[in-house]
């Protein structure tokens, strides 16, 4: 009988690196390793955590899951250390020089010799075509469409991390989607630095709404639902496409990161106020009911009092669906390191960061209480205690809304009708319609 190894990957940072993860297990042969993904560090022969280098925060967060690891390796509970990742990408002789309990340093796109060094330790030299072991509830999981991005903004390492912007073809992306779908996937979440640029490289015209209404035609897919659109490429065509195929979910995330011009110009976002207006506006009128989700970035180098105050007022003027906020990050290897002080105070961007999230706590109290009554198409997602978790097509998993429904023997991974009976500012919650 063959003495499986544990095989544990611990995963930080955004749901592109969850994707990396989920194609790195699935490509190790559950014949001779017992794998699992974990939300912590933990005992295992062979660890592994894929790192977050974005911005200050993930980037500590990732240096501190390392360090646990090595805690429990040097007690002998952890007896391979892998690491690998954006952090590693972008600092890895600093990390080897600090940590050199870490056994094996890879970056981003290193997944073969990973795959390798693993394989080593049962002298398995087969190749091994495994699928995709899915960190989510399998009704519902992450689509990749891309790797890196071409885009210059100034506050922005991803671009030095990931590399130039380069499309999966259509056909692999259908091909993975099928495959899912066969394994009882019903939502697809397709994600990508830049999800409107689609096609663009491979194609030489935006793709993303012939990419779309070709996965609509898969059997079992019935949510698509669409991540980090950059505003320049939403085009006419995918706006169509999002309000007349019925398998799209009504909502869209756009980061705008700001309003004002002076500062969308020291970004280089590649956008004016009256642009990103006019779009939005433009969304709103084609598509009804269209929930819209953004992210903002406050506290970026020169940004005033008063470019902050348009900001806070066109937050408040336009009523967005959902909104994330983060403070800026003065990241090594940016425009805006290389260019900019970092002239804000931290505790002026915390501000600024908690005046916008409060003014959206009440819009989204005001938006919530306003579906009290309606029925709602949900999707449930999981039960804790005596409640079940849902979503409606207008809330993406982990960040947005959820639906609360105390009720009985309801299934995971089904679609259901409910009534909502009562709101705050970030549930709703309901009672399965007969």
């Amino acid at each position: 009988m063959i003495k499986k190894l544990s095989v544990t990957i611990v995963t930080l940072g955004c749901s592109k690196n969850s994707v990396d993860s989920e194609f790195l297990l699935g490509s190790l042969n559950k014949k001779y390793f017992n794998l699992q993904h974990s939300a912590d560090v933990c005992k295992s022969d062979i660890l592994l955590i894929n790192t977050c280098g974005f911005i200050f925060d993930a980037k500590q967060e990732s240096i501190n899951t390392i360090l646990q690891a090595v805690k429990l390796k040097n007690d002998g509970l952890i007896n391979v250390l892998i690491v690998f990742g954006c952090l590693t990408e972008r600092y890895k002789n600093e990390i080897s020089k600090e940590i050199p309990e870490i056994d094996y340093l890879f970056g981003v796109n290193e997944f073969i010799e990973i795959k390798r060094i693993i394989n080593n330790y049962v002298s398995l030299s087969e190749e091994y075509l495994g699928q995709r072991i899915l960190t989510t509830p399998k009704h519902y999981a992450y689509l990749k469409v891309s790797e890196g991005c071409n885009r210059k903004c100034s506050f922005c390492a991803i671009p030095n991390i990931r590399g130039k912007y380069i499309s999966k073809p259509i056909e692999a992306i259908l091909n993975e989607a099928k495959q899912l779908a066969q394994n009882g996937t019903k939502e697809i979440i397709l994600i990508a630095q830049d999800l409107s640029y689609y096609g663009i490289d491979i194609y030489k015209k935006p793709s993303l709404a012939i990419l779309i209404n070709k996965l609509s035609e898969i059997s079992g897919i019935e949510w698509i639902r669409l991540h980090y659109l950059y505003p320049k490429y939403i085009t006419n065509e995918l706006i169509k496409t999002i309000s007349s195929n019925n398998k799209v979910c009504k909502y869209i995330d756009i980061p705008i990161q700001h309003i004002s011009n002076n500062i969308l110009s020291k970004m280089r976002r590649q956008n004016t106020n009256e642009y990103i207006i006019n779009l939005l506006n433009k969304i709103k009128s084609n598509i009804s009911d269209i929930a819209i989700r953004t992210t903002i970035l406050v506290g970026h180098p020169n940004e005033s009092e008063n470019d902050f105050k348009l900001l806070l007022q066109f937050v408040n003027d336009f009523n967005f669906s959902r909104l994330g906020v983060f403070t800026y990050s003065h990241e090594e290897d940016t425009y805006a390191f290389n260019n900019y002080n970092n002239n804000i105070p931290e505790k002026v961007k915390k501000q600024r960061a908690s005046i916008l999230m409060k003014t959206q706590q009440e819009i989204s109290l005001s938006n919530n209480k306003k579906l009290i009554n309606s029925v709602q198409k949900v999707i449930i997602d999981r039960k804790e205690n005596n409640n079940y978790y849902g979503r409606t097509q207008f809330d993406s998993p982990e960040i947005d809304n959820e639906v609360i429904i105390n009720s009985n023997n309801l299934k995971i991974g089904t679609f259901y009708n409910v009534t909502i009976t009562d709101a705050d500012e970030f549930d709703l919650y309901a009672t399965v319609n007969n």
